[in-house]
């Protein structure tokens, strides 16, 4: 009877192949944080901004609005230890640190009009479309004695 070997001849090493390689996991190195993914919706009198955070909680997220901007800040410690009763890991993907992202929303938006939700791994922003007040440019004469 012939029998097929599933794992092939190499598996281990198909199995590490991409590891050393994965531009994935590279610890200490800018640029491997995955990224926060957010869709942005226009509607009629607002904007839906919904940004993906599959594994977070409520208490991990921050949210500020700062001279027109409002960031999103999400931390997540890995309190686990590297091994445990089963033995060490030879392979870890998951993300632990923090992640920012930042919307230019508009200097007239306030706190109390961006309105959050958190639910699913996915944090809900609305903020209101506002007209921009003109900014008077007056140019104010200073006094020079002598």
């Amino acid at each position: 009877m012939l029998l097929t070997d599933i794992f092939g001849r190499n598996f281990m090493d198909d199995f590490f192949e991409d590891f050393a390689n994965s531009s994935y996991y590279r610890p200490n190195r800018i640029g491997t944080v995955p990224a926060m993914k957010a869709d942005v919706q226009e509607l009629e009198d607002s904007y839906q901004i919904d940004l993906e955070l599959p594994g977070f909680r409520k208490e991990d997220l921050q949210a500020e609005l700062k001279d027109g901007y409002l960031t999103i800040k999400a931390t997540r410690q890995n309190t686990e230890e590297q091994k445990d009763e089963k033995g060490k890991y030879i392979r870890q993907e998951r993300y632990s640190g923090h992640y920012q992202r930042s919307f230019y929303v508009g200097e007239d938006v306030t706190q109390e009009d961006v309105h959050a939700a958190f639910e699913n791994g996915i944090l809900k922003l609305t903020v209101p479309k506002k007209e921009s007040q003109p900014r008077i440019n007056e140019s104010k004469a200073i006094l020079i004695e002598g």
